[in-house]
């Protein structure tokens, strides 16, 4: 039985090998990445020069906690690396992210990245994608609606609750899961998601990284996208 947590630990720390002096970086969110995060704070008290946007207000927490220096995020260009977590990665590295609630504003990080690794454990990795509910950003206005088009198009939604409220994300909007069950054309499935009015972003992160780094028993596998 594989253990997990320690498959996220291995995984978590490799990707500092790929970390330079001088880099901008972006962070992602999640249990992987916490420990990414954790390792690189070590190495900036050691002396390495980095700095680093965020991806979600607990990110920004976490990193500014052990003295890594945040920008905002309009005040650069891109980055030179984001290393980042999934909920579920398919052969192809496409993936589906946004299980805690920072899909939005990690797909915004992604795209101004000259490179993106994700880190996960072997749970995530899957053939196909779509047994992890995908989710969708929705805006808090005419959400009922909105959920009502997902309703009618057989998307099976959910809207995400946390502690008997609707879960509100970094940027004030709601997210709503989709049961799915398989994701047969992610990339058709996506286009046709964000032309729904009130749809803000989806959770599916499509021919966007580099690089997985999985944790696989005391090891790591890495695989590389296929360009």
């Amino acid at each position: 039985m594989a253990n997990y947590n320690t498959e996220k630990i291995i995984a978590g720390e490799k990707a500092i090998d790929f970390i330079e002096d001088g880099m901008l970086l972006g962070l992602g969110s999640g249990s992987t990445v916490y420990y990414t995060i954790k390792k690189i704070g070590e190495r900036v008290k050691e002396g390495l020069k980095i700095k680093a946007v965020s991806t979600s207000a607990v990110t920004l927490q976490l990193a500014s906690s052990l003295g890594i220096e945040i920008l905002p995020f309009n005040d650069i260009e891109k980055t030179d690396l984001t290393i980042d977590g999934a909920d579920e990665v398919d052969p192809e590295l496409n993936g589906i992210k946004g299980g805690g609630g920072a899909l939005l504003y990690e797909k915004l990080v992604a795209e101004v990245s000259d490179k993106i690794i994700w880190v996960v454990d072997s749970s995530k990795m899957v053939s196909k994608l779509g047994k992890f509910p995908l989710p969708v950003e929705v805006i808090q206005f005419g959400s009922l609606h909105t959920i009502k088009k997902l309703k009618d198009r057989k998307f099976n939604p959910i809207l995400r609750m946390k502690d008997n409220k609707p879960f509100i994300t970094d940027a004030g909007n709601f997210i709503v899961d989709l049961h799915l069950g398989v994701i047969n054309k992610p990339m058709e499935l996506n286009n046709e998601l964000k032309a729904i009015t009130g749809v803000v972003e989806t959770g599916l992160f499509l021919n966007l990284v580099d690089l997985a780094i999985i944790g696989q028993g005391t090891g790591v596998r890495m695989v590389k996208r296929n360009s």
